[in-house]
C-alpha cells in the first residue's frame, strides 16, 4: 500500500522524473494566475528544484506531491506552503493539470489525503487556502471539505489589466 493511498489517486513525493510534467504545469499561463506565476520557469531551474524537494519540510516550508492515478499517472500536485511549526499551520494549494480530469472527485480525494496527513503526522491546527472570487470550482471544493471562508482580501490580485478579490479560507482541527 502506497503512503497516501485514496480510493482513486495517491499523493507521492516529487521525483526527477516529473521534470516535464512540472515544466509544463508551470509554464501554463492559463494557470498562472492561480499560482501568482508572471514568468516562465526554465527546465534548469525545475531541476535545480528537483534536486533539493527531498529536503524535510522542517526545513523548506513547503511540502509539493504529486497527485498520480491508479495507474500511477500524475494528474497535477497539491502543496503545503508557509508551514509554521511553531503555530501548527500551513497553506494549501491544489492543481489538477488537465481540464478534463477535473470535477471527477481526483481534487477532493487529494485534499482528504493531505487533511489527514497533516493532522495525523504534522499535528496542525489549522490550514488556510486563498482562492480568486471568480473561482467557485476551487471555493466549492474547500468549503465541502470543512474550510470557511474567514476573510475578502479585496482588489488582491491584479490579473489582466483588473483587480480581483480573493478569499481567505481556513479550517481549523483540535
Amino acid at each position: 500500500m502506497k503512503t497516501l493511498q485514496g480510493t482513486h489517486i495517491y499523493l507521492r513525493a516529487l521525483e526527477p522524473e516529473d521534470l516535464e510534467f512540472i515544466h509544463e504545469i508551470e509554464n501554463n499561463q492559463d494557470i498562472w494566475e492561480i499560482s501568482n506565476t508572471i514568468t516562465p520557469y526554465s527546465k534548469f531551474l525545475i531541476k535545480q528544484y528537483l534536486e533539493q524537494a527531498h529536503k524535510d519540510i522542517f526545513e523548506v516550508k513547503q511540502l509539493r506531491l504529486v497527485i498520480c492515478d491508479t495507474n500511477d499517472k500524475a494528474l497535477g500536485m497539491i502543496d503545503l506552503f508557509d508551514f509554521d511549526f511553531k503555530n501548527r499551520r500551513a497553506g494549501v494549494g491544489i492543481l489538477i493539470k488537465e481540464s478534463g480530469n477535473r470535477q471527477k472527485g481526483y481534487g477532493k480525494e487529494a485534499l482528504q489525503l493531505l487533511i489527514n496527513y497533516s493532522t495525523s503526522h504534522l499535528d496542525m491546527h489549522q490550514l488556510f487556502c486563498n482562492i480568486s472570487e471568480d473561482n467557485t470550482m476551487s471555493l466549492k471544493l474547500f468549503e465541502n471539505q470543512g474550510f470557511e471562508i474567514i476573510g475578502l482580501k479585496k482588489d488582491w490580485n491584479y490579473v489582466n489589466g483588473s483587480y480581483k478579490n480573493e478569499y481567505l479560507l481556513q479550517i481549523l482541527f483540535n
